[in-house]
């Protein structure tokens, strides 16, 4: 009976360091797409990649390659996260691809990556899918602080 106990309190054990490493990469995870989410936000894209050498197709084409490459690298945290979480930071690329994409169709041939970038900060003070990224950030962090408070299982 004391060899069975034994072997029970070594499984808990086990049980409990399994779950703690897994909660602990989970919230790596959340932490990560948090950072993801900060660094494809447009106005935050927009600062850090700016060159004002580049024509409007040029800086499209940095700021879609940009968030594409962002995303891709940390494609593989939606093992981790809730559907939910992972959904919204995917709509939050694919939005922010459609705008930039849409915003640079309605420039004229000779426009500056100045301009587009103008223009995308407009179009973000003017509408309220300019705060996506807010949203999808307090997503992410609600759901980081729920998995804190999760008792382990023992």
């Amino acid at each position: 009976m004391f060899a069975s106990r034994s072997k029970t309190d070594k499984e808990d054990e086990f049980t409990h360091k399994r779950d703690a490493a897994s909660v602990s990469m989970q919230l790596q995870a959340y932490e990560r797409l948090v950072i993801l989410v900060d660094r494809i936000a447009l106005p935050h894209l927009i600062t850090r990649v700016n060159q004002p050498n580049l024509s409007a197709r040029e800086m499209q084409l940095t700021l879609t390659q940009n968030i594409r490459s962002e995303f891709d690298y940390n494609i593989t945290q939606q093992i981790y996260v809730s559907s939910e979480a992972w959904n919204a930071v995917k709509n939050l690329k694919e939005q922010n691809l459609l705008i930039i994409n849409q915003l640079a169709n309605v420039l004229p041939p000779n426009a500056t990556g100045l301009d587009l970038n103008k223009l995308l900060l407009e179009f973000l003070m003017n509408d309220k899918k300019g705060t996506l990224h807010e949203v999808v950030s307090e997503v992410l962090s609600f759901e980081a602080k729920k998995l804190m408070e999760q008792p382990y299982s023992i």
